[in-house]
């Protein structure tokens, strides 16, 4: 494939002078105001003294802007780091100094978010490479460095002069985390756009047909994708510029929306906010990561209302979107997360995690993934990066499932996942029956130690009148291995959550630890 067709200005291409491209808040971008908008950005990087091989740290909701400079810095050779809009100080401290990021955009106020107070919170000497802050909304903020407004979309500073390389590095996400910050997944316009195109195709969308809304924010993979994705289209994006039910229930009604991405608790929200039977005629595929307990019976609600659920899988290392179910897919298939590759070239295989061999059919283990949309490597993290890859070149997910024909499943994170009785347990089964139970609202189950032998501790969120343990697993024991009945079952008012760019997640980590302090105290 020629470079010019893997670039991220190619998702643009021959569709310039196609109708609308984008619409924010009601207003119309069309693809030939798209590509202006990001010339003059190039432009104004360029003046800014941005180029090859430099880091623009973007701190914005989803806007324009958002994505005029990620397209201007491929045009450069620079590189955006993606700040999610929901971290605090210490994280925006930690991508800036990692990422060695020269410029930050960053909003000057978003809804109940102060950034300014935020960047107040950074000292200068732990992001000694930042030179400038530009803001989008207002002349200036308060800050330490120098400040000036984001206003390349009405200035003519000289056309940048372009470069051509597509496997350079030009967007960073941020991992989901470990105890020592985010590691930042490095990709280039050969990778985002191959996968955007292969998105589309896979997808079959048509430009007169396909609406997107998008709800995801753009500095995760999920939002990202799904967005490059109908880019590669030539479909109409409708953009909320951060998730709210009712706005997106507005936008699905009124404006003929085929596509959507989220996760369960959006779509639940959403869903809860009208009584009509079927609200989306249009809908055609909603792609949902299933982050919350309660997400089959979501699914079958959704699907009796006419919002089809579809699962899929990604991460940010091989993009969101590398798979998703098919329509023919039964539709109990069709809601667990995996599902079918969106790139003919992409491969999966899983490998058993107890012999280090490659599994068969339907045995659990850690996936392993090559394809076009991996990422190039974890930025400034050579260790990590060869941790990560496999010597023929496959990615390491860490995550747990089984190949199914042509597709696979995926299970649970490999650190959630639970080896009881010499068997790999993903949580979710015993969740599921515990949630079945008379008297249980909802329910996580975790791995701990218990008298020198790996036991699972289920704790429970009550619906009414606490459960007695005895009733639960004597109901368990009939449907059940075992080896897979709880040892404890603890109930709790809440389980800790966490936000990440992607969705609202269970703090797993902490919902063990709580367990742990519960049996000491026997």
């Amino acid at each position: 494939m020629h470079a010019d067709d893997v670039s991220l200005q190619s998702l643009i291409g021959s569709r310039t002078a196609a109708g609308r491209a984008f619409m924010f808040d009601g207003q119309p971008v069309s693809r030939t105001e798209f590509s202006g908008k990001i010339e003059r950005t190039a432009a104004w990087l360029a003046a800014q003294d941005i180029g090859k091989g430099d880091v623009v740290a973007v701190w914005l909701v989803n806007r324009v802007e958002w994505i005029a400079l990620l397209f201007a810095a491929a045009r450069l050779g620079a590189i955006v780091a993606a700040v999610n809009t929901r971290y605090r100080s210490a994280e925006v401290a930690h991508l800036l100094k990692l990422s060695g990021a020269k410029l930050l955009v960053v909003e000057a106020a978003f809804r109940s978010t102060d950034f300014a107070s935020i960047l107040a919170g950074i000292a200068k000497t732990d992001v000694p490479a930042l030179q400038a802050v530009a803001v989008v909304g207002a002349d200036a903020i308060a800050a330490q460095w120098p400040c000036k407004r984001f206003d390349a979309f009405e200035t003519s500073d000289p056309p940048a002069p372009a470069q051509d390389d597509v496997n350079l590095p030009v967007l960073l996400y941020t991992t989901s985390g470990t105890t020592k910050g985010p590691k930042l997944v490095a990709h280039s316009q050969r990778t985002l756009a191959t996968h955007a195109k292969a998105v589309a195709e896979a997808l079959q969308l048509s430009p007169q047909r396909h609406q997107l809304l998008a709800m995801l924010p753009f500095c995760g993979t999920f939002g990202m994708t799904s967005l490059l994705g109908f880019i590669a289209a030539g479909a109409t994006i409708h953009v909320l510029d951060a998730f709210e039910a009712a706005p997106a229930l507005r936008i699905l009604s009124e404006h003929k929306i085929t596509h959507s991405f989220g996760s369960d608790e959006m779509f639940r929200r959403i869903l809860a906010l009208t009584d009509a039977p079927r609200p989306f005629p249009h809908l055609e595929v909603c792609g949902f990561a299933a982050f919350q307990p309660g997400w089959r019976e979501l699914a079958a609600e959704a699907e009796a209302r006419g919002l089809p659920l579809f699962g899929l899988y990604g991460s940010s290392e091989v993009q969101a979107l590398f798979s998703i179910a098919r329509p023919t897919d039964a539709f109990a298939e069709r809601i667990e997360g995996g599902g079918w590759p969106m790139s003919s070239d992409a491969q999966v295989r899983v490998r058993d995690t107890e012999t280090g061999e490659l599994a068969a059919q339907g045995v659990s283990g850690e996936i392993e993934i090559s394809a076009p949309s991996r990422f190039l490597r974890y930025f400034n993290n050579p260790e990590a990066t060869r941790e990560a890859i496999t010597a023929d070149g496959f990615f390491r997910t860490g995550d747990i499932g089984r190949l199914r024909g042509g597709a696979f499943v995926y299970e649970t994170r490999a650190g959630d996942a639970m080896r009881l009785g010499g068997f790999l347990v993903a949580p979710g089964e015993i969740e599921d029956e515990l949630k079945s139970c008379a008297g249980v609202a909802d329910a996580q189950v975790v791995a701990v130690e218990l008298r020198g032998q790996a036991r699972c501790v289920a704790l429970v969120i009550p619906a009414g009148a606490a459960p007695r343990q005895e009733t639960l697993v004597a109901r368990l024991r009939d449907r059940l291995a075992s080896y897979k009945l709880p040892a404890r079952i603890y109930v709790v008012d809440a389980f800790p959550v966490t936000d990440s760019a992607n969705g609202v997640k269970i703090q797993r980590a902490k919902l063990r630890a709580m367990a742990m302090e519960r049996i000491a105290t026997e």
